[in-house]
């Protein structure tokens, strides 16, 4: 018996070691909101997370699909919003990259891990250019929100880096979203070229890319400060507003300014969806957003205002 206590004893030092060394590797993963009240919170870190869908999947009363790299700004906003319109409390959103919730929009579904989502959305948000192309979804659109970009480094900014011609660099990792997934990545490619012509553009994009020293992200508001905290990938072009979120947090981050001269003016438009199931829903959702108190949130959290 004393030996079965001592191989016990020593199974749950040995687990509870290997679990605090997971739980370091972890320490700086999403969610990085505050998650909804429950008695049963069940969030593992690396297993079971799910960071870009909020609130109630049953019975909703509103469903607005958000570009991705707004998940900072949900809890208070939503929280606004029910509070200035009490009749909505069940209320879901997501913030993936917006050019998987357009797919999601024409294929009329979703699967993330092992479950499927047949919501339709009754506000969708996105760039101007994504929202642009297909106007035929829309009984009204406004703008609410301005964005531009910036780099985000390591604390202490360890490669010296000064501005976007430094991505061309061979020693520096960068973490760089997808075009084919994500908005920004086109926009990013515009700065390329802004900064350093072409070859630059073709150097970040095709020969680091080849070479593996720029890593292409799905969902770069997740996937982007992850590389830099866990210094799997040294600097980071993202919108201004994700390095000022991470610096809120106070993660070991520093940003990296991209002057005007080379910088991309990004606009937020707001659509509501012809066919939106909440259409009342939908038309008070729509003129909250560009009311003072969801302009003062979104100004907090480094967003420009229209």
């Amino acid at each position: 018996m004393k030996i079965i206590n001592q191989l016990t004893c020593t199974a749950i030092a040995l687990f509870s070691l290997s679990f605090g060394a997971y739980a370091q590797e972890h320490r700086f993963d999403p969610p990085w909101n505050t998650p909804p009240e429950s008695k049963v919170q069940f969030t593992v870190p690396g297993i079971d997370n799910v960071p870009d869908l909020f609130g109630d999947i049953n019975d909703p009363q509103l469903v607005v699909f958000f570009a991705g790299n707004q998940f900072m700004v949900i809890d208070e906003l939503l929280a606004a919003f029910k509070k200035k319109h009490p009749q909505y409390q069940r209320v879901f959103a997501e913030t993936l990259p917006p050019g998987i919730l357009a797919k999601q929009i024409a294929e009329g579904s979703i699967v993330i891990g092992n479950m499927r989502i047949t919501l339709k959305p009754d506000v969708y948000t996105a760039g101007k250019s994504r929202i642009e192309q297909t106007p035929e979804w829309f009984s009204k659109t406004q703008v609410y929100a301005k964005n531009r970009l910036a780099i985000m480094v390591q604390k202490g900014n360890p490669k010296k880096l000064k501005g976007l011609k430094d991505l061309g660099r061979k020693d520096l990792r960068v973490a760089m979203p997808n075009p084919d997934f994500e908005g920004i990545g086109k926009r990013i490619e515009e700065a390329y070229v802004k900064a350093g012509g072409t070859e630059l553009k073709e150097t970040i994009m095709k020969s680091k890319v080849k070479d593996k020293s720029t890593y292409l992200t799905q969902i770069h508001h997740r996937q982007s400060p992850m590389r830099i905290l866990y210094n799997q990938s040294d600097a980071a072009p993202v919108w201004y507003t994700e390095v000022y979120y991470q610096k809120m947090l106070g993660h070991p981050v520093e940003m990296i300014e991209v002057p005007d001269t080379e910088n991309i003016r990004s606009q937020y438009i707001a659509g509501q969806l012809k066919n939106a199931p909440h259409p009342e829903a939908a038309k008070d959702f729509m003129d909250f957003l560009v009311g003072a108190e969801a302009n003062a949130i979104y100004k907090k959290f480094g967003f420009d205002l229209p």
